[in-house]
C-alpha cells in the first residue's frame, strides 16, 4: 500500500441563490425564484479515467491532505479528490519533506489527482513524471492560487499574464506523461485582463484532457460573486470536459451551475470543510431533481439528509481519530483549525471551541469533543418523557 486553506465563509442556501441569481442576470436583487436545475452528471470522463459522480474536491492548501481526502471519500458522493497544491521545485528536491507529505496517499483514494504549481516548463515536466511514477491517476496544473507568495514566484494565477509560458508548460508536461493532464485556472488577472476562454482553447490545442475554472479573477481573490457566465463561455469554446468551480454552497447551487453553464462536472472547495456531507447531499438531490423534472419550489423541504447532532459528533470524532492515527505532527493544529467549521451550528459550540483551543495535545482535544457531546446527548435522553 503506497502512503504518500482561506477561511470557509458559511452562508445559507437562500443567500447563495440570491447572489447567484444576480450573477446570472436575475436582476439587481437576484431572482425571486430558484433557477431551473439539472442534475450533476452521473459521470465524467477525463482521458482514460472515469470520475463518478462528476463531483470534485478542490485542492486546498492546508486542507486536502490524505486524512481529509479519505474522510470525504468515506462520506460518499465525491468522484475525484485532489492533493494540496504542491511546488514542482519541491517535488524535485529529495529532501523536501513538505512536498513528500503532500504527495502521500493510500490506494483507497483512487481516482486521485496531484496538483502542481511552478513556472519552469522543464521542472514542471520532471515533477509530473514523478507524480505519474507514484501512481497518481491525473496531474493538474495550478493557475488559480491568488496568494502573494505564490504569485511573486510567477506561480498560480501569476502566470495568467504570461500565456506563452503557460503554453510551454502545457507542451512540456503533456509530452512527459501519459496520465491525463488537466488545468485549473481563474478568469484572468483582473476584469481588464480576462484570458480564460483563450487559455481553455490553448489547453485543448496542447492535448490537455479537461479544464476547471474558478469563475473569479485573481484580483477578486475569494470575494464577490463567481461569474458563471465564463464557465458557459468556455464550455461553448472547447470540446474537452469543463469543470465549474465557485459559489457552490448547496446541492441546489451545484445543479443550478450545471443548468446555467452546461459544465460537465462541479468542483467544491471552501464549502467542503464546513459541510463535509455536501457531496452525498448532491447525490440525493440529483435523484430528486430527476424525478421532479428539473424544477424546484422554494417552499419544498430540501430533499437531502441534514446531519443530526449525533451525525456531527460522529463526523468530528472520526476525523480527529483519523488525524491521530496518521500521526501527523500538526494534528493538534488541524483539529483546532477544523473545529470552527465542524462545530458551526452546534448549540453550545462556542464553549466546545474554547476548550479545544485551550487544549494542547491531540488526544486531549478528542477527549474534549467526546465529553461535550456525551453530556449533551445524556441531557437530551433525560429530557425525553
Amino acid at each position: 500500500m503506497r502512503k504518500f486553506w482561506d477561511n470557509a465563509a458559511t452562508e445559507s442556501a437562500s443567500e447563495s441563490s440570491l447572489a447567484l441569481g444576480a450573477a446570472a442576470g436575475g436582476g439587481e436583487n437576484g431572482s425571486s425564484q430558484l433557477p431551473g436545475q439539472l442534475p450533476v452528471p452521473v459521470s465524467l470522463q477525463i482521458g482514460n479515467v472515469t470520475i463518478a459522480p462528476a463531483t470534485v474536491l478542490a485542492p486546498m492548501a492546508g486542507v486536502t491532505d490524505t486524512v481529509f481526502r479519505r474522510f470525504i471519500r468515506n462520506l460518499g458522493g465525491c468522484g475525484l479528490i485532489m492533493t494540496e497544491f504542491t511546488s514542482a521545485d519541491g517535488v524535485l528536491r529529495a529532501k523536501d519533506k513538505k512536498a513528500k507529505r503532500y504527495l502521500h496517499f493510500y490506494e483507497d483514494e483512487h481516482p486521485i489527482s496531484a496538483q502542481l504549481f511552478g513556472s519552469d516548463p522543464q521542472v514542471m515536466a520532471d515533477a509530473a513524471r514523478i507524480v505519474e511514477d507514484l501512481g497518481f491517476d491525473l496531474v493538474d496544473l495550478n493557475l488559480g492560487c491568488p496568494a502573494k507568495k505564490v504569485v511573486k514566484c510567477n506561480g498560480g494565477s501569476g502566470l495568467l499574464r504570461d500565456l506563452p509560458r503557460i503554453r510551454g508548460i502545457f507542451e512540456a508536461v503533456r509530452a512527459a506523461v501519459k496520465i491525463p493532464f488537466t488545468v485549473k485556472f481563474r478568469i484572468g488577472w483582473n476584469d481588464s485582463e480576462v484570458v480564460c476562454v483563450e487559455l481553455a482553447k490553448m489547453a485543448e490545442d496542447c492535448g490537455l484532457c479537461a479544464v476547471a475554472l474558478h469563475a473569479r479573477t485573481r484580483e477578486q481573490g475569494y470575494s464577490g460573486t463567481a461569474r458563471w457566465e465564463w464557465i458557459a463561455a468556455i464550455k461553448d469554446a472547447v470540446s474537452i470536459p469543463v469543470i465549474g468551480n465557485g459559489d457552490i454552497r448547496s446541492p441546489e447551487d451545484a445543479c443550478a451551475m450545471v443548468a446555467r453553464t452546461g459544465c460537465d462536472g462541479v468542483m467544491i472547495g471552501r464549502m467542503a470543510p464546513s459541510n463535509p456531507w455536501i457531496f452525498r447531499q448532491i447525490e440525493q438531490y440529483n435523484t430528486w431533481i430527476k424525478n421532479a423534472g428539473g424544477t424546484s419550489d422554494r417552499s419544498t423541504t430540501p430533499p437531502y439528509t441534514q446531519p443530526s447532532e449525533m451525525d456531527r459528533y460522529e463526523m468530528i470524532r472520526t476525523y480527529f481519530r483519523m488525524l491521530i492515527e496518521e500521526e501527523l505532527p500538526d494534528a493538534p493544529g488541524k483539529m483546532k483549525q477544523f473545529a470552527s467549521w465542524f462545530t458551526h451550528g452546534v448549540p453550545g459550540g462556542a464553549a466546545l471551541r474554547k476548550s479545544i483551543y485551550d487544549a494542547k495535545a491531540a488526544p486531549e482535544i478528542l477527549g474534549q469533543v467526546e465529553n461535550f457531546f456525551e453530556q449533551r446527548l445524556a441531557l437530551s435522553a433525560e429530557a425525553v418523557p
